[in-house]
């Protein structure tokens, strides 16, 4: 369901935490329960899609494999669908924004082959970079961004996943301040967040887009973090949004 204005004010990052122990402990299970309920998914409703190019970026510590429920469903739907094509996803390395703008550059260039702009669909981290990303290309490159579960608007503190980080790069996660403002603005073209309050890596709540754009929404969803990927919920969502026709274009 789509969150109300009311429930975006009661959500304050600054109060969230990360999710709970148990929370996180259940989330193998009910990952591999949203995997198996994935392939008893109901394609029939779903609206076709009119081809235009997608690319899907992983999560922390994840790669293409984890993308193939998510990818499998663009394809079956008529989309040019492709994964970012750099293998697991272990974080930015060296400057974050040097290393951003580069990935920049190689979307721009799978937007020039295509000949029109690419739908950004980014699962936790991996929203991260859909997000950033359209907002380096902007509306000329980048059509439309939708997260999984990418606390954006939160702290490293909000998730659970800063031992994963230090595990994959030997350090803490650090974010200055005016890169964790940046990150919390939505780019200028049409984007969702999709999220859950049951997610047991990142607080839902730095999840959620504070926006009067009526092309910005959240669409809250039941599931494990670890499972968004392949939710049939998720998929649903991504499926109908990825449907919608462009709006006329922005120019900032």
């Amino acid at each position: 369901m789509t969150s109300s204005p009311l429930s975006l004010l009661a959500a304050s990052p600054g109060r969230a935490r990360a999710p709970s122990w148990l929370l996180l402990g259940a989330e193998p299970l009910r990952a591999a329960c949203e995997y198996a309920s994935v392939h008893w998914m109901n394609h029939d409703d779903l609206p076709e899609g009119d081809g235009h190019p997608v690319l899907l970026f992983p999560g922390l510590a994840l790669d293409e494999r984890t993308l193939a429920p998510l990818k499998n469903l663009c394809l079956r739907l008529g989309y040019d669908a492709h994964d970012w094509g750099r293998g697991t996803n272990t974080g930015p390395e060296g400057d974050v924004d040097t290393w951003l703008h580069a990935l920049a550059d190689e979307v721009a260039a799978h937007a020039d082959r295509a000949g029109e702009p690419v739908s950004l669909v980014g699962w936790s981290l991996g929203g991260i970079y859909a997000r950033e990303v359209a907002r380096v290309l902007g509306p000329a490159r980048a059509r439309r961004v939708i997260t999984i579960g990418t606390p954006f608007a939160g702290r490293p503190e909000h998730t659970n996943a800063g031992l994963l980080y230090r595990l994959l790069n030997g350090a803490h996660p650090r974010v200055p301040r005016e890169l964790q403002q940046r990150l919390a603005k939505a780019p200028p073209v049409p984007t969702t967040s999709i999220y859950s309050r049951t997610d047991g890596v990142v607080a839902w709540q730095a999840c959620l887009q504070r926006s009067r754009r009526r092309d910005v929404e959240n669409v809250e969803v039941q599931g494990s973090h670890c499972g968004l990927g392949w939710n049939p919920d998720v998929l649903r969502v991504v499926a109908r949004h990825l449907a919608r026709p462009v709006p006329a274009r922005r120019t900032a």
